[in-house]
Order: structure tokens, then sequence, then C-alpha cells
């Protein structure tokens, strides 16, 4: 394997829709999907927290996830 295979590998990929949304009474709050590009598994979250442990679970354990896409909810 050379260096550019190498680097790839441990590299992760990951896009991200932040939004808007009304809660009540004039409210808003921040909501988001997250989506990481090499297994197509979708989250969506409310918070901050969520979205760090879904990304730090897919950087540090890059070798559970492989190639099957699905769709999550994270207390959407």
């Amino acid at each position: 394997m050379d260096v550019k295979d190498e680097k790839s590998q441990q590299s992760q990929l990951f896009t991200l829709r932040l939004w808007l949304e009304e809660v009540g009474e004039g409210q808003m709050d921040w909501r988001g999907r997250v989506q990481h590009v090499r297994s197509g598994e979708v989250r969506y979250f409310r918070n901050w927290q969520m979205l760090k442990e879904f990304v730090e679970d897919r950087v540090l354990r890059p070798d559970l996830y492989g190639s099957a896409g699905r769709e999550e909810e994270m207390d959407r």
C-alpha cells in the first residue's frame, strides 16, 4: 500500500446539513443531518453532542463502517 492509499483509508468524509426549526412560542432550535459518505449511513440530530458522537465513532473505528447505507434518527 502506498502513502496515498494509506491516507485515503485514514480519512473520513461526511456531509452535514443544518437548519433552524421553530419549536414553539417563537423559539428556534438548530437541527441537523449528517451522512458518512463511505457507508451512506445518515443520522438526524438535535444537539452538537449527538453529532460529535456519530462522527467520532466513525473516525475512531472506521473498520466497522463499510458500504451498507442506512438512515436513523437521533432524537429528531
